[in-house]
């Protein structure tokens, strides 16, 4: 049984299942030269052209640039640059309407022509004398990506390390109107066999074949005659069958190997290019051309002439229209493809790009329109169809469910989208359309997987990050503890320390080795808002109770020592009346006197008393509520207060003994005024003494002990008594001195005093209502105590 390489030599060709055999419409231009177009007036130029990403602009705008300048720079190993097709102006770089079925705008650079069409410095390579990393990338550098599919990205499709048995060159143009590839193997046959012999150089293939379809006669002959007597060069004639320009299907046909699902050519030993691309291969290497033009099937009866035109890219497909003689039609339709795979524009001014291989502008009765869809019938003919073997129908319902799972298991990416489905389908059902969109929704998918498994791995680094720094602070924190007993150890102290923060440390290595469930967080976090709660309770209870004691203390001392003053007031005024001689029926006019002296003292005792005692329930009432934080000097102003009082006093004593030690001896028979002076003054003098005397005791004994917090009316009050300390001995001093001057003016009254003029006396001295009052009430009980004294 013969090889699969001798069935190949033989020339035999196998068929693979489905495909459609739709009306080519080919024979209006594979009859023409390939004309050239004049250089348009804007050249939109996107940065990506390819599957890949767009590579960096090294252009500004303003800048001149050359006919094959580099635009942009290959980053990475998906990318290629583009280049200006002719010389001229850099005008923007902005977003413009891609020629894409989205019609999404995408980056593109303007650029204006200045018709000079002026080259930049070229250098040719000799294939022979340089080594495969230049040819790859020389191939790079000029741009080229795959020109017959998706654009992928030439020099990764042929730098490949594994073995490759079969180089297939995919010459067939199988969907209708498209000859562009025709003509270029009809005009250049030559070169196009030199861009394959590089890429043998490259991959270095058992053999070469290169599949072409039957109806294309006049390119076979071109093609065999560029080849010679080459060996392993094998040119073979496919049946002329839509979808048969397909990848898997041409393998199939020329090799009868499948490729599996989900697999690549390469995989089997396979590597596939399409002519257009073996061309620009050889100007980018040979001529050191990039991949700045191309050529596009310009067809449909809206033209006056239907020809393959060389254009540049980024050409507008208006301005490719307008030169073959478009005239449009009410809605028409200008279709970017085949009539099968190409998708309809609405912008007529996007450019022609790397993958342009054909515009159609048909008229409504030559391409119509599509009709309403109508229900699957369930006939089984898109299934009959499908090239690549799959299920339309079940494909269909499935992505009309969004159902990705099951998408997956029938295959979806598998399709190739070749439309041959729809095209069959008596319900006018596209298929393909909804396929296109399933695809859409499962990239989407697979990409926001992908940024989920990485923001994953993200966390998950950061987690042990964190975990990480946890444990070095935590053996550092050891580290410290150990340090700290050793110093403590060696400096003699206790251990019970160190002990405590080991314990510590063992606690919370427990705590992080065993975290806390829920139950016992909520627990623990109750627990300690119950003793915060506790706590703030005991504080308010506390400074609640002690400006209350404070306030209770200072009211209830301050009625006592006005009840002490009164009694002192009165007991010294009781003293006095009893040491009064008993008065006589008719008495001298200076036993008169004798007797009125005391009576006006105690009017005074008793005046000071009450005034002692309004002082003190004032003081009481205006006593302000205890503060939290009181003055500094409250502890010292206590002992001053004292020792003024004790001042006070005993310059008192001073001024009574000097006053009695400068009184003048009372002779044989005094007057009245004389004898009775200086023992008034000795009286009231002592009162005074002992007066000041009582309140110094009293204020000692009184003085509450100092607290850490007192109310501001302990530092006031003693501030108050030595203040009404001072008055008294001035007030005595000065009752002294004006008795004196008065002794020796006075002339004792024959009459004894009565209840009236012991008030007008009591009044004009003090010009006080409640002294006048209390006055008369002592003076009152006074003479009703004489009276009852005196003898019957």
């Amino acid at each position: 049984m013969p090889t699969l390489f001798q069935q190949i030599q033989a020339g035999k060709v196998w068929d693979f299942h489905g495909g459609i055999h739709p009306p080519s419409r080919k024979e209006r231009t594979n009859q023409k030269p390939v004309a050239l177009l004049d250089i348009p007036d804007r050249l939109y130029i996107p940065l990506r052209q390819h599957i890949g990403v767009a590579g960096k602009v090294l252009v500004k705008v303003g800048d001149r640039v050359l006919k094959g300048q580099a635009l942009t720079q290959a980053e990475n190993a998906m990318a290629v640059p583009v280049h200006a097709p002719t010389s001229g102006t850099v005008l923007a770089i902005e977003l413009h309407t891609s020629t894409h079925p989205s019609s999404l705008a995408e980056p593109t650079l303007i650029l204006a022509p200045d018709g000079m069409d002026e080259w930049r410095p070229r250098k040719p390579l000799d294939p022979e004398q340089v080594d495969l990393y230049t040819l790859l990338e020389r191939i790079q550098e000029s741009g080229i990506s795959g020109m017959g599919g998706a654009g992928f990205p030439t020099h990764i499709k042929v730098n490949v390390k594994q073995p490759v048995d079969y180089l297939i060159i995919n010459a067939v143009e199988c969907e209708p109107y498209i000859t562009a590839d025709d003509m270029l193997m009809q005009e250049r046959a030559s070169d196009i066999i030199a861009g394959i012999e590089i890429l043998v150089k490259l991959l270095s293939p058992k053999a070469v074949l290169i599949g072409i379809e039957d109806d294309k006669p006049i390119a076979v002959a071109s093609l065999k005659a560029a080849i010679g007597q080459k060996d392993n060069y094998f040119v073979r004639e496919v049946p002329t069958k839509y979808p048969s320009g397909g990848e898997k299907q041409l393998i199939q046909l020329l090799t009868n190997k499948e490729v599996p699902a989900g697999r690549r050519p390469l995989d089997i030993g396979i590597v596939m290019q399409n002519v257009g691309t073996a061309f620009a291969i050889a100007q980018a290497v040979l001529d050191d051309i990039p991949l700045i033009h191309r050529v596009v099937t310009v067809a449909g009866e809206t033209l006056a002439q239907q020809q393959n035109v060389l254009a540049l890219i980024g050409t507008p497909i208006s301005d490719l229209l307008n030169a073959c003689g478009f005239q449009a039609e009410p809605q028409q339709r200008i279709i970017v493809g085949g009539p099968m795979m190409g998708f309809a524009i609405a912008d007529w001014s996007v450019p022609v790009v790397k993958t342009t291989n054909c515009i159609l502008a048909p008229t409504e009765n030559e391409l119509g329109a599509a009709s309403d869809e109508m229900d699957c019938i369930r006939c089984g003919a898109c299934a009959d169809a499908c090239p690549a073997s799959l299920l339309p129908q079940q494909l269909l319902w499935y992505s009309k469910a969004h159902d990705q799972d099951k998408l997956a298991e029938y295959n979806l990416s598998d399709c190739i989208e070749c439309g041959a489905c729809a095209y069959v389908c008596p319900s006018e059902i596209p298929l393909v359309h909804y396929y296109r969109v399933a695809k859409a929704e499962i990239r989407e998918t697979q990409r926001e997987a992908l940024k989920a498994e990485q923001a994953k791995a993200r966390f998950d680094a950061r987690t042990e990050r964190l975990e990480r720094e946890k444990q070095e602070r935590l053996e550092r924190n050891q580290q410290l503890a150990a340090q700290r007993v050793a110093q403590q150890q060696a400096s003699g102290q206790t251990t019970q320390s160190a002990a405590a923060v080991q314990q510590a440390l063992e606690r919370t290595q427990q705590q992080s080795a065993q975290p806390l469930d829920k139950e016992q967080i909520i627990a623990e976090r109750e627990r300690k808002k119950a003793e915060a709660l506790a706590y703030q309770q005991q504080k308010q209870q506390a400074q609640t109770a002690t400006p209350a004691e404070d306030t209770t203390a200072t009211t209830a001392e301050d009625p006592r020592k006005a009840a002490i003053a009164a009694a002192l007031a009165r007991a010294k005024a009781k003293k006095q009346a009893e040491a009064q001689p008993e008065a006589v029926g008719q008495p001298a006019p200076a036993e008169t006197a004798t007797a009125d002296i005391p009576e006006a003292d105690a009017k005074k005792a008793a005046v000071a008393a009450a005034i002692a005692r309004a002082k003190a329930k004032k003081l009481a009432e205006a006593q302000p509520e205890a503060i939290e934080q009181p003055a500094p000097a409250e502890t010292a102003a206590p002992e001053v207060d004292a020792k003024k009082a004790a001042v006070a006093a005993a310059i008192a004593r001073a001024k009574a003994k000097k006053l009695a030690d400068a009184q003048p001896e009372a002779s044989e028979q005094p007057a009245p005024a004389e004898t009775a002076a200086p023992e008034v003054d000795a009286k009231k003098a002592a009162v005074a003494a002992a007066i000041a005397r009582a309140k110094a005791k009293k204020l000692a004994e009184a003085q509450p002990e100092t607290s850490e917090q007192p109310a501001p009316v302990e530092t006031a009050a003693p501030e108050v008594d030595a203040k009404k300390a001072a008055v008294a001995a001035a007030i005595a001093r000065a009752k002294a001195k004006k008795l004196a001057e008065q002794t020796q003016m006075q002339q004792i009254a024959s009459e004894p005093a009565t209840e009236a003029t012991v008030q007008a006396e009591a009044v004009p001295a003090e010009q006080d209502a409640k002294k006048a009052a209390i006055a008369a009430a002592i003076a009152r009980a006074k003479a009703k105590k004489q009276q009852n004294s005196e003898p019957l």
